[in-house]
């Protein structure tokens, strides 16, 4: 009976995050695919009796990269931002696109897990350590304001590390690990559950 359990536990745990990596393309799939696809393939149904599947996706596809490049060949560094700016004077849409912008910005930068060093500090208070993101360092105001030589700690939060508290703690506080920024990534994610090797 034991081994059974060995063997379900174990299949479960194989099988589970496979099935739950594919389920979650096929449902973002799916719905890029009938933001355009569904208008297109009715139009199709409806005129010739046939329909495309994927085609939405495709299209959205062909959308991004035309818009790529229009925006990288077509309008200038000055261009882009006067129309930014003419958007952001709408009544409401600054409150909406610049968080979103943002948010888009640093999850698709090419830099945007690319932390100096994990770090622990204590946090939120005194004998209480946090795993966190050493950002940066050197912000002349608020070291001038402290005396204190400062480093800019990111602690994440469960389950997204990208998101969480910015605290500027003093670089003697501050304990550099040798767990690299994945290793960390995986022990936030996992809620301590995945621990660095």
């Amino acid at each position: 009976m034991k081994k059974l359990k060995k063997y379900f536990l174990t299949g479960l745990l194989t099988i589970l995050p496979i099935f739950l990596t594919f389920y979650l393309f096929f449902l973002v799939f799916k719905w890029i695919d009938s933001i355009i696809g569904g208008l297109i393939n009715r139009y199709l149904k409806s005129t010739f009796d046939f329909s495309i599947p994927g085609l939405g996706f495709i299209m959205v596809l062909l959308i991004l990269l035309a818009v790529g490049f229009v925006v990288s060949h077509l309008l200038s560094k000055r261009t882009l931002p006067v129309i930014e700016g003419w958007l952001l004077k709408l009544p409401g849409v600054k409150l909406v696109y610049l968080p979103i912008k943002q948010i888009v910005s640093f999850v698709f930068s090419k830099n945007s897990f690319e932390f100096k060093r994990v770090v622990l500090v204590q946090y939120p208070s005194s004998g209480i350590w946090s795993v966190g993101f050493m950002t940066n360092e050197g912000f002349r105001e608020a070291q001038e304001l402290t005396g204190e030589e400062l480093v800019h700690v990111l602690i994440g939060t469960t389950p997204g590390p990208w998101t969480g508290f910015l605290i500027l703690v003093p670089r003697k506080n501050v304990k550099f690990m040798e767990m690299t920024i994945e290793e960390s990534m995986k022990l936030i994610i996992s809620g301590g559950i995945l621990k660095p090797s």
